[in-house]
């Protein structure tokens, strides 16, 4: 086996780890603005691939097949963002004769459809939210299908998520204008301007399940996730497992993930999101069919390598385990971006002067950064996932405020400031908070600012 990595990053850096220890040779693919990233400078081989805007480098299915061919690669991971859903790319591969590191072309691309994957979803017997059946024609059809759902409602691109194309509707008066604009973002982001309708659910938590399956019939659920603190759709922090859940709740979601997957004949890994309710009931949100940015709470808490059980199961392996993985303790992500939180969360770009991140007991960091590298403007602000583990939530918290007080970055902006306020704000050391939680305490975390 030889490795194709086609991202950059602490993704790449990340796989790269892996599979040096599984004794795995390793290529880079990498732009002009990161000829000297710290995953060029770990890979066995690296191979350029164009300039730094992304649309003339790592999204170029040609240039990364290309390099995976003339370096005789038999399987690429895509890591996460980028090419990592594409189901071309992943044809585009096979054709290649390189195997990709994911789940089948054909179910990337039914999940990647947010209407289609929420028909599997109730084929497969998981709940879902009320609204249209599928995608809306025309405006007549999302009135129809907002006014029985009830408002609030969600209008959703149907060709992509991340929150583009989406727009919160409070009533009928509302609906005209969310729709046109939905429907442009929905084009500009996707190339499609499809939409669905889709109740809105107050007061509610977002949390996902981490499975991985081997296409045999063995299915691992590793755990599921916390996701609720975001901004526009946008997560910032996780935790492993999710706080004040219970139990019940907990195994339905469990056992109702592992009979999807062996209904959708599922292989790989991937994420079901979902929505969950004051009174504890959930409702499937999406697939996504890959590794995720949050995946390292789940390793930390189960034990498991998430990405070796991917390339096992690409090798035509098996999983390492089936079943539920136990929980061990608690783990808790927070995502230090370039952002500038004061600002909206503008994006940042510039030369590091330092970057020092916490060491010591039940610390995780996975980053590409060092002190003089440049941030470039060109791809996303993820500089490093600040990840702890403690043997409960409480000293998980507390050992998150000791990690962030020892952070150090210089050169550019940070979220970092804001993470220092949150693991000391009281809804969040209980672990009672749902996807409002930014919006409904703006005035008591001072570096919100204006966002």
């Amino acid at each position: 086996m030889k490795l194709l990595v086609a991202n950059r990053g602490e993704i790449a850096v990340r796989v790269i780890r892996t599979a040096r220890e599984m004794g795995i040779p390793t290529v880079a693919v990498y732009s002009e603005a990161d000829a000297d990233s710290a995953a060029v400078r770990m890979a066995d081989e690296a191979v350029k691939i164009g300039p730094p805007p992304p649309n003339e480098s790592y999204l170029v299915i040609s240039n990364v097949v290309e390099a995976g061919v003339i370096t005789g690669c038999t399987h690429v991971h895509p890591g996460y963002g980028f090419l990592s859903e594409n189901a071309t790319f992943a044809r585009a591969c096979a054709d290649a004769g390189i195997t990709f590191v994911g789940p089948d072309p054909d179910v990337m691309e039914r999940m990647g459809d947010k209407v289609q994957a929420k028909a599997a979803a109730k084929e497969a017997g998981l709940p879902v939210l009320g609204g249209s059946d599928g995608a809306v024609s025309d405006f007549a059809e999302a009135q129809a299908a907002a006014e029985e759902a009830g408002f609030p409602v969600l209008l959703k691109a149907a060709a992509g998520g991340g929150g583009r194309g989406m727009r919160r509707v409070e009533s009928a008066e509302e609906l005209p204008g969310a729709f046109d604009i939905a429907q442009r973002e929905a084009i500009a982001a996707f190339g499609d301007g499809g939409l669905y309708v889709e109740r809105m659910l107050e007061g509610a938590r977002h949390i996902e399940v981490q499975i991985v399956a081997d296409g045999l019939g063995g299915v691992l659920v590793a755990g599921d996730r916390e996701c609720s603190i975001q901004r526009r759709h946008q997560k910032l922090v996780e935790e492993a497992p999710a706080p004040n859940l219970p139990e019940a709740t907990r195994t339905a979601m469990h056992e109702a993930c592992i009979e999807a997957a062996r209904a959708w004949n599922y292989r790989n890994a991937g994420t079901l999101e979902f929505l969950v309710d004051a009174d504890a009931n959930f409702y499937f949100l999406e697939l996504n069919a890959r590794l995720q940015v949050e995946h390292p709470v789940t390793e930390l808490v189960s034990g498991l390598d998430l990405v070796a059980e991917q390339l096992r199961v690409a090798q035509g392996g098996v999983l390492s385990r089936t079943g539920v993985a136990p929980a061990n303790g608690h783990s808790i992500e927070v995502r230090v971006n370039a952002e500038d939180p004061a600002v909206g969360f503008r994006p940042s770009a510039g030369r590091l002067k330092e970057f020092t991140m916490p060491a010591g007991p039940g610390v995780r960091i996975d980053t590409h950064c060092r002190p003089g590298m440049l941030v470039p403007p060109n791809y996303d602000s993820l500089m490093a996932k600040l990840c702890v583990w403690a043997g409960d939530r409480p000293r998980a918290v507390a050992r998150m405020a000791r990690a962030l007080d020892e952070v150090r970055i210089e050169g550019v902006p940070t979220t970092v400031q804001l993470f220092t306020e949150i693991v000391r704000e009281p809804s969040f050391m209980e672990g009672k908070y749902t996807t409002a939680y930014l919006a409904d305490r703006a005035e008591y975390l001072p570096t919100l600012g204006s966002a």
